[in-house]
């Protein structure tokens, strides 16, 4: 039996798709209030628990084999640090503790390339690199990296266990509408877009879950490994997107001191509404930012190979058009 956490989350849902096609039995945790249209149709065994609630854990895990821990907390904006700290420290440790009590064979553990330390440009970011607790960069960062450390830690205490650190993820099966779902999507309409200089490095969903299954067979204990795609620029997504949908409309691309203005004025504006921010100080650091991204590890140790971002972006429309709910 294969436990996975976070299972209706974008990553999630493609893993239990994955485990499937591969004639696995799969066992999915979700929240009591989780919304599970990205299950449906699957034949999964779905259990209720909480990563804050170790006795759900522990029921969770009965006869479990290999877990995966995806539940997580990702927010761009301020003002979020204790959820994210309860969920993405102490439920990473939680979980962790519950996989040693329970026995599994391993655990892989979901972190994100943010739990390492930002290096400057002309710097290639591998597994050499810190994590960073400390991070100045956000909250993010910091619970994404304490999580990690906390994994490590019970490693130590015999958890057989491997990290994964993806970079952004893209890809169809967005039923949550993620940030980079709704860029592309918003791309594909004909109007005046916005822009701001910048890039980073994105991976396909599909890739990364099948990157999960590598590190779980072939992984080595205590490994980290970066599940990365490629870098591309922010204009050169919009170019794809549109070449696929046959448009062409103008954009402006914004000057960084404007779109950080906008930033911090927009960012109250955010959380009131609980609206999909169109950028927040944290993205535009972060494309801003060095992402040059190094998946050696993974390809030789694990045989991860990432597809091409134009094949990932055409399905992300293909997948809107003719399966998504929305």
């Amino acid at each position: 039996m294969i436990l996975v956490t976070g299972a209706t989350g974008h990553v999630g849902n493609v893993l239990v798709r994955e485990l499937l096609a591969q004639e696995q039995q799969v066992r999915a945790m979700v929240l009591p209030n989780d919304k599970c249209a990205s299950l449906e149709g699957l034949d999964v065994e779905r259990v209720t628990g909480n990563v804050l609630d170790p006795a759900s854990l522990d029921r969770a895990m009965d006869g479990v084999d290999v877990v995966y821990h995806l539940a997580g907390i990702i927010s761009i904006l301020p003002g979020a640090e204790t959820l994210m700290r309860k969920v993405n420290v102490d439920g990473v440790r939680n979980t962790a503790q519950a996989a040693l009590r329970a026995g599994v064979r391993r655990m892989v553990h979901i972190s994100s390339i943010h739990a390492f330390k930002r290096m400057p440009h002309g710097v290639c970011i591998d597994e050499h690199v810190p994590f960073a607790p400390d991070s100045p960069a956000g909250a993010y960062d910091r619970t994404k990296a304490e999580g990690t450390l906390a994994v490590l830690e019970t490693v130590e205490q015999g958890l057989d266990a491997v990290i994964a650190c993806p970079t952004g993820v893209i890809g169809p099966y967005d039923y949550l509408n993620s940030e980079m779902g709704n860029v592309i999507r918003n791309f594909a309409r004909k109007r005046l877009h916005f822009l701001v200089e910048g890039a980073y490095d994105f991976v396909d969903v599909r890739d990364v879950a099948k990157g999960l299954i590598l590190a779980a067979d072939k992984g080595r204990k205590g490994e980290t490994y970066i599940l990365s795609g490629a870098r591309i620029e922010i204009a050169q997504i919009k170019q794809i997107v549109q070449e696929f949908v046959g448009i062409h409309t103008p954009h402006i691309v914004a000057p960084m001191w404007l779109a950080a203005l906008i930033a911090r004025i927009a960012e109250p504006f955010y959380r009131l509404t609980h609206a999909i921010p169109k950028f927040t100080q944290y993205s535009l650091r972060t494309v801003q930012d060095n992402c040059d991204f190094s998946h050696a590890k993974a390809e030789s140790e694990l045989g991860y190979r990432p597809r091409p971002l134009r094949e990932s972006i055409a399905d992300v429309l293909t997948w809107r058009r003719e399966f998504s709910p929305a």
